[in-house]
């Protein structure tokens, strides 16, 4: 039998693990994991298709990362010894690679993204889809468990090193471009030139050196737009100038400085492999989280008045004022984890219940018209679309669209390990023991139609969120308050309560 512990690379939908050893700890997605996992996605498919592996047609696509290739060979190879048919997109995004299985061009039944998000250099991963959407975590599991059971059938195969298979090449990252080109010409004022109707703005692109650069010349630069002046376009999986992630403040803060120094119309901020981002207004506002979600259910609501906005828990008190007394939408705020998300946006719909837009604070936003597919480019295909059609018709400007959009001054996450194997349960007995706490408090009360952990309104735009983390043994503590004082009251309460628990560690 071999080394590799299948079961732990596994990681909520995805496939994930160390890509890179170094001195303190070995590589665990090895290329003959790799290989092993697309041996076992054939497998997978052809018992949920119900056709035969020589029936089928896998794509490959990766971003920037440094073990992109050496994994691609691998899963190429693996897919090939299961008798599939297999075609690299090379250099792609996450949203491409799903459109690979519904774009007239190609159809695939199969599609693999080799990406780790925004995580250090050294991680991998891969996320599995067909024309249904992405995998969810049992389907993973599945083939994660195909794999254990088959390591006969290919391991010797698997550990051939340096042996290339022929894999075809396509340029679907061209054609998705296109798609995203004809959907924004689609929806433009038709007093606008629908072949450059960018033409007069200048728009500036922000990859963080992940796979994000194509949007600046095969999109922006196509309708007509200057995006002179931008930056971190050359996919580097070191990524040596700031981490590729619209949460992150840095990456932000050089977008916004980008912008202003370019006296740029917009600035665009992509994560590595593009199924998340944000943005910045002329005015150097950086868009990102809660203004991000207002800004795009303000997009959304104006077709669709009246229907329901799912966020993840960790949104604002003010967004969900600006969401329905704004906007006259509805505000149904879940859980973390933009999965969970779509999940119960798809969930509402199938109720019954309109609900165009599902969003997390991180930047994957994913609209029902897209399959409910999470889709930085996407998203930003319709901001440019609305920034078009006000140029149009107004002199406003994208920011102006949130400018009554409250938000509390202070904004904090504090995480506590726990220090237990039995992590769950004694987590959720904080969690119900601080219920308890909460009722007997004169000034807090329990926030209602609360979907994750313990949701706490402290009068005013004071709120906090105390949860479980989605994966590891912590407690995670989300709170937003307008005033210092009322940060260390706040503060103060829970260390109180929280010096109750000793398996507990690093107390606020």
């Amino acid at each position: 039998m071999s080394e590799i512990k299948w079961e732990r690379l596994l990681s909520g939908t995805d496939v994930r693990g160390k890509a890179i050893s170094n001195e303190q700890k070995k590589a665990n997605l090895t290329e003959a994991a790799a290989f092993g996992i697309g041996f076992s996605f054939v497998q997978w498919l052809t018992d949920t298709l119900n056709k035969k592996s020589n029936q089928l047609k896998i794509a490959i696509g990766h971003d920037s990362r440094l073990s992109a290739e050496k994994l691609q060979n691998a899963l190429g190879g693996g897919i090939k010894m299961a008798d599939a048919e297999c075609l690299t997109a090379g250099l792609a995004s996450t949203p491409a690679m799903f459109m690979s299985t519904v774009l007239e061009e190609h159809q695939y039944e199969g599609a693999i993204m080799i990406t780790a998000s925004h995580l250090p250099f050294d991680k991998n991963g891969f996320k599995f889809f067909t024309n249904k959407g992405g995998l969810e975590k049992e389907n993973v599991k599945e083939i994660l468990k195909i794999a254990a059971a088959s390591e006969k059938e290919f391991l010797d195969e698997a550990k051939i090193k340096d042996k290339k298979f022929e894999i075809e090449n396509i340029d679907l990252i061209s054609d998705y471009a296109a798609h995203i080109k004809t959907i924004i010409r689609q929806n433009l004022k038709p007093e606008l030139d629908q072949k450059k109707p960018l033409a007069g703005s200048k728009i500036i692109v922000d990859a963080g050196n992940g796979a994000g650069g194509f949007f600046a010349k095969k999109i922006l630069e196509a309708l007509g737009a200057d995006t002179a002046g931008s930056q971190f376009l050359e996919p580097d999986g070191n990524f040596p100038n700031h981490a590729p992630n619209p949460e992150d403040k840095e990456a932000m803060h050089s977008i916004q400085k980008a912008v202003l120094k370019n006296n740029a119309d917009l600035g665009i901020i992509f994560d590595t492999d593009v199924d998340r981002a944000a943005v910045v207004d002329s005015r150097g506002q950086e868009i990102n989280r809660n203004k991000l979600i207002a800004l795009a259910s303000t997009i959304v609501l104006e077709n669709n008045p009246g229907a329901t906005i799912v966020t993840d828990s960790v949104t604002s008190v003010g967004l969900k004022e600006f969401i329905e007394d704004k906007l006259g939408g509805i505000h149904h705020r879940f859980k973390r984890g933009y999965k969970n998300v779509i999940n119960e946006a798809k969930r509402l719909e199938a109720e019954g219940v309109n609900a165009p837009l599902a969003i997390e604070t991180s930047g994957h936003a994913a609209f029902k018209e897209n399959y409910f597919l999470d889709d930085g480019a996407y998203l930003i295909a319709k901001i440019l679309i609305k920034m078009a059609n006000l140029k149009a018709e107004s002199n406003q400007k994208i920011g102006d669209l949130i400018a009554d959009l409250k938000e509390a001054e202070i904004k904090k996450e504090y995480r506590m390990t726990i220090d237990l194997d039995n992590f769950k349960d004694y987590g959720q007995g904080i969690l119900s023991d601080l219920e308890d706490f909460v009722k007997e408090s004169e000034n807090w009360e329990i926030a209602p139609k609360n979907y994750q952990g313990l949701r706490v309104n402290c009068g005013g735009n004071d709120w906090f969120l105390l949860r479980m983390s989605l994966h590891d043994p912590v407690l995670v503590l989300n709170l937003e308050c307008d005033k210092e004082q009322d940060l260390e009251e706040i503060l103060d309460s829970l260390r109180e309560f929280l010096t109750n628990y000793n398996q507990l560690k690093s107390i606020l």
